[in-house]
C-alpha cells in the first residue's frame, strides 16, 4: 500500500467514528477533501473558479451585479468568493457544517447545510444557479432539478458542469448521458452547449479549459450548458 492509499483509508476509518451522523457516501467525500487539505496544508485555492463562471460561459463580472447566486454541491474551497459584486452569494452542501470547520468560515460567501433535492429557499428566489461538478453525485436527480427549476427567477440562468459517464459510482451514483439537459429541463433555452472529450480524469476543470469536442459517438465527456429559465407567461 502506498503512502497516499494509506493515508486515505485511515482518514476513511477516523471519519467513519467521528462522524457516524453522516453516510457512507459523505464519509468518503468528506475524506477526500481532508486528503487535499493535509497535502496542499490549505482549501483556499479558488482563484480559478472566476473563469468558469465568466469567460467560460461568455459572461462579464458586471453581469453579476446585485444578483443573487447559489452554487450547488459547492465544496469547500470557496467558489463564489471571486464574486464581491453580487447582492447574496450562497453555496449549498450537505458537508456544508463539515467544511466549516476546517476552513470555509474565513470565506465571505455563505455556506449551508442543504441538499439540492430540497433547497430551503422560496419560489423564484436566484438570479443564477451554477452546479459544476455536482448533479451526477445527487440521490434523487428528479426532484434535484424540480427543485432548481422552482428557485430559479423567470429569465434566472443555470450554468452547469458535469461529467457524462454510464457507470455510477460511490460518490456518483447518477449515471448521465448527452440527452440530460433535454430530458430534466426542456422547457429552458439552451443558450450555450458543448460536448467535450474528458481526457483527464478527476480533472472536469481542466476538461473543460481544454475545449476540446468529443467524438460524437462517445458515451464519456463533460458536458458544459448556459441555460435559461422561460419568463412568466
Amino acid at each position: 500500500m502506498n503512502k497516499f492509499a494509506g493515508t486515505f483509508q485511515r482518514k476513511i476509518m477516523n471519519s467513519q467514528s467521528t462522524n457516524s451522523s453522516l453516510s457512507f457516501k459523505e464519509i468518503f467525500e468528506l475524506s477526500y477533501w481532508k486528503i487535499v487539505k493535509l497535502f496542499s496544508k490549505k482549501l483556499n485555492d479558488n482563484s480559478h473558479y472566476k473563469h468558469f463562471y465568466t469567460s467560460n460561459f461568455s459572461l462579464s463580472e458586471e453581469f453579476y451585479n446585485d444578483k443573487i447566486i447559489l452554487d450547488i454541491g459547492c465544496g469547500p474551497r470557496g467558489s463564489l468568493e471571486w464574486a464581491d459584486m453580487v447582492k447574496e452569494r450562497i453555496g449549498i452542501d450537505p458537508l456544508a457544517d463539515q467544511y466549516l470547520k476546517m476552513g470555509a468560515k474565513e470565506h465571505k460567501m455563505s455556506y449551508l447545510k442543504a441538499y439540492v433535492e430540497d433547497i430551503p429557499f422560496p419560489d423564484n428566489y436566484f438570479d443564477i444557479i451554477s452546479s459544476f461538478n455536482s448533479l451526477d453525485h445527487v440521490e434523487n436527480m428528479e426532484l434535484a432539478c424540480r427543485e432548481i427549476s422552482r428557485t430559479l427567477k423567470p429569465d434566472g440562468l443555470f450554468l452547469l458542469l458535469v461529467d457524462i459517464h454510464t457507470r455510477p459510482t460511490l460518490t456518483e451514483p447518477q449515471t448521465m448521458n448527452w440527452n440530460f439537459i433535454r430530458d430534466y429541463f426542456p422547457e429552458f433555452e439552451i443558450l450555450e452547449e458543448k460536448h467535450l472529450e474528458r481526457t483527464k480524469t478527476y480533472r472536469i476543470y481542466t476538461n473543460v479549459r481544454n475545449s476540446k469536442l468529443v467524438d460524437e459517438n462517445s458515451t464519456r465527456g463533460v458536458l458544459t450548458a448556459k441555460l435559461k429559465k422561460p419568463a412568466k407567461t
